[in-house]
């Protein structure tokens, strides 16, 4: 939380100059892009500004589409879809899904296997928060790290199938003496019913949803239906456009945000915010994920409710 407060004086005094929209600050292992309101209806396009620190290379991850009933469950696998912080081993440094290098006590990936691993750091059900702010610790909290484990899913360099990369990757934790090393299990599942009765338990009980994942497909880097999350209502990022200044209770702080999806829809993005997301809201241009129940004629998001910051740092 210090962090971030003190990155926001930072950028606040950035954001003087409006005639720079785009401003990247690239600080150590850290680094984010902040996008200044424009008054126009555009936000003009300028170069960059970069204050040092070293290039960095986001991990080539595998990522998922939304699942859509009709397809042959008996080719997927199922799990629990962590609501955790990607991570990434890449066999030396534990990375973030934006290529951050994740400064973890040193006991906590001591005897990591030495080959990549893909996964999720987690802390439990319900504690992102408490997750996402030990993860961006510049100075690890050794007491908050006690409570965290890197539950692993796939072995990214290995070329086969699936099952055959789940089978080698069992193998790997069962004879691994980290405790903080686990395993994301997988189960069979039928048909479309029993998935929606596992995801209904899985939400009953505080979880996110539920992963599928192709049994005989490949590991191959972006988005694609080998891996499909399922979840009891549908979801969209949009980069933050501008703040929009809050009314009644909220006079003072932030309302809602002006967003902006990839295609170029913009839409307020005002439910979903705890009072201390409120005060200090998500920067802007920074990306946020948010939950919606299908769109309106006009493309829009239908009761759009705030769910995260998409964690790329």
């Amino acid at each position: 939380m210090n962090d971030r407060i003190s990155l926001r004086l930072v950028l606040s005094l950035l954001l003087l100059d409006v005639m720079r929209p785009l401003v990247v600050i690239a600080g150590g292992d850290h680094g984010v892009a902040v996008r200044s309101p424009h008054p126009g209806p555009e936000v003009a396009d300028t170069p960059s500004v970069r204050i040092e620190g070293p290039v960095r290379v986001p991990p080539a991850l595998a990522l998922a589409e939304v699942y859509v009933p009709g397809i042959a469950l008996d080719r997927y696998l199922v799990s629990e879809k962590l609501d955790g912080v990607r991570g990434y081993w890449d066999g030396q440094r534990l990375l973030t899904r934006g290529g951050h290098v994740i400064q973890a006590p040193s006991w906590f990936t001591a005897d990591f296997p030495a080959l990549p691993l893909d996964g999720e750091l987690w802390m439990g059900r319900g504690t992102f928060e408490r997750l996402s702010g030990t993860v961006r610790r510049l100075e690890p909290d050794a007491v908050a790290w006690q409570a965290v484990r890197f539950m692993v899913f796939d072995l990214p360099a290995h070329p086969g199938d699936f099952e055959t990369r789940l089978a080698l990757l069992r193998g790997l934790v069962q004879a691994n003496p980290n405790p903080a090393l686990g395993l994301v299990e997988q189960m069979k599942v039928s048909d479309h019913t029993a998935l929606m009765e596992m995801l209904d338990q899985v939400v009953a009980a505080g979880g996110e949803g539920l992963m599928l994942h192709r049994r005989d497909a490949v590991y191959r880097a972006g988005r694609s239906a080998d891996r499909l999350k399922v979840k009891p209502y549908l979801e969209g990022d949009a980069r933050v456009i501008a703040h929009l200044p809050g009314r009644g209770r909220h006079v003072g702080r932030m309302g809602s945000l002006l967003v902006e999806e990839s295609d170029g829809t913009r839409f307020q993005l005002g439910t979903g915010f705890t009072d201390a997301q409120r005060d200090a809201p998500p920067l802007i241009g920074e990306v946020v994920t948010f939950k919606f129940h299908g769109r309106t004629v006009h493309g829009k998001p239908r009761f759009a409710s705030f769910l995260g910051v998409v964690e790329t740092f």
